[in-house]
């Protein structure tokens, strides 16, 4: 992967960003994303933000090699403190697990004015992002699964609307997202599948441990979620 061939998870997530956007990139990594953004004209401009000393300066040396230190910033930083309110359009967060990804959406829900589009692409745990958008009225308008190296990975746009729009069953399509759930395509199942064995895995080893009150209420949430999983997949 380099800033003019991104990897099939990032090139996913760079295919949702409005033409001549100016975005943030949390968690920027080496800063490809944003170098490719601009140098393929889909970003007119961005800030590329890193908490982590050693990736901050990969991006710095990123972005003055690939001659693009006039349009794109780097900034070391937690979340979206990196950015100032307004200054973006677009806001990415890409390869971390969805409760992360909640807690700077949340931490810095001052910093989203003005943004006019969230690009998430969670590891892991997308109904965490999913709930925090209906909770602070940011729309699903798409969602997007894929395989890469034996992984599934997710990718979810919103834009600011009505958070209830795209659901029907709430509880179902909040774990399963109501797009995917509609397609249903064979990542979305191969994906579904495992977890349904994993769970399996858990409930076995509840069903043989001490019996108490929040071990079968741990056995009921996983009966639960198994059961809604395959109905959905049927």
């Amino acid at each position: 992967m380099n800033v003019n061939k991104l990897s099939k998870r990032l090139d996913r997530v760079v295919s949702y960003v409005i033409p001549g956007s100016k975005i943030a990139d949390i968690g920027s990594d080496h800063a490809y994303l944003p170098c490719y953004a601009i140098k393929h004209g889909v970003a007119s401009r961005a800030v590329a933000g890193e908490v982590v000393e050693g990736p901050y300066q990969a991006a710095i040396q990123q972005v003055n090699s690939s001659g693009l230190k006039d349009l794109i910033d780097v900034r070391k930083g937690n979340g979206l403190a990196v950015i100032e309110a307004g200054e973006v359009d677009c806001i990415v967060i890409a390869g971390m697990g969805g409760a992360l990804i909640t807690e700077i959406l949340e931490t810095g829900k001052e910093k989203l004015e003005g943004v006019k589009r969230l690009i998430l692409q969670p590891n892991l745990a997308a109904n965490n992002i999913r709930r925090w958008m209906l909770e602070n009225e940011w729309q699903l308008i798409h969602e997007n699964i894929l395989c890469e190296d034996n992984k599934s990975y997710e990718v979810l746009v919103a834009e600011k609307g009505n958070p209830y729009l795209p659901y029907t069953d709430e509880k179902k399509e909040i774990l399963l997202g109501p797009y995917l759930l509609q397609e249903k395509n064979e990542i979305f199942q191969h994906k579904w599948l495992q977890e349904i064995q994993q769970w399996e895995k858990i409930l076995q080893h509840l069903k043989s441990s001490e019996e108490n009150e929040a071990n079968r209420r741990k056995q009921n949430e996983l009966l639960e979620k198994i059961n809604m999983v395959k109905e959905a997949l049927s």
